[in-house]
């Protein structure tokens, strides 16, 4: 049976989930935060985790080293309802094997847990980003070059920090 390890501090989206693997055959544990992660990786280092890129207000990136580390060939999927081009990339640099973006159906995880290699067939999209969107993408990597810091993301921004609050806090459009 396949192990697999779900981070996510939403219990019912996680629950859901877990429901899903399991039906596939899957044997999985569920931790809502990044101490019970580790504490499940002291007992188990299961060949496969979906990490939520946010969990209660703290990055999941910041914890995506600590379990590679105690789970050195576990691959990692990034799991965020909040997807952005800077954290697809940092998510990526500090060892994810991928990254999707909520919602997301239980054969899109299980094929990017499974996905070996980069697919050259990938679909380019000939429709180019809003100006919501790469509005959304600039505030994302001017926050991922401060290391997540909101309040230095919002003085180099120049704007006050509360109204950068309120703009990360809305959820990113899609196109």
């Amino acid at each position: 049976m396949n192990d697999l390890l779900i981070i996510d501090d939403d219990l019912a989206f996680a629950g859901v989930l877990a429901r899903s693997l399991a039906r596939r055959g899957y044997s999985v544990r569920h931790a809502a935060n990044p101490d019970a992660a580790l504490a499940e990786l002291a007992q188990l280092a299961p060949p496969q985790i979906i990490l939520d890129l946010n969990l209660a207000g703290e990055s999941g990136l910041r914890l995506l080293p600590q379990l590679l580390e105690k789970a050195p060939a576990a691959r990692v999927l990034v799991l965020t309802g909040y997807a952005s081009i800077a954290t697809a990339v940092e998510a990526v640099k500090l060892g994810a094997v991928n990254y999707l973006a909520k919602p997301a159906g239980v054969d899109d995880i299980l094929g990017a847990l499974g996905q070996v290699a980069a697919n050259p067939e990938q679909d380019v999209t000939a429709q180019p980003m809003s100006l919501k969107r790469v509005s959304w993408e600039h505030l994302q990597r001017v926050l991922a070059e401060h290391g997540g810091n909101v309040s230095a993301t919002a003085r180099a921004l120049n704007m006050h920090r509360r109204t950068l609050q309120r703009m990360l806090a809305k959820r990113p459009v899609k196109s």
